[in-house]
């Protein structure tokens, strides 16, 4: 667990951390960075680091986006 202050949000997330804000475990995670519907790391020296900014771009992306869409699988449309 991380033990950075509860106020401070990093740019940069391991993949722990990234997995965890896309809302999906370590190795479906992994099969997203390889399929392409979620970003390539950076390197910083040997470290593998997401940018938030990029996992956000990726997970708007997804299929659902749409409030339309959404609306068809709750029954609201």
């Amino acid at each position: 667990m991380s033990k950075r202050p509860l106020s401070f949000i990093p740019r940069g997330l391991p993949k722990t951390e990234s997995a965890l804000y896309v809302g999906v475990g370590e190795k479906l995670f992994d099969e997203m960075v390889q399929d392409g519907r979620m970003p390539k790391p950076r390197l910083i020296n040997s470290k593998k680091i997401w940018d938030m900014r990029q996992l956000d771009t990726h997970f708007d992306r997804l299929p659902g986006g749409d409030e339309a869409e959404l609306n068809e699988w709750d029954g609201a449309a």
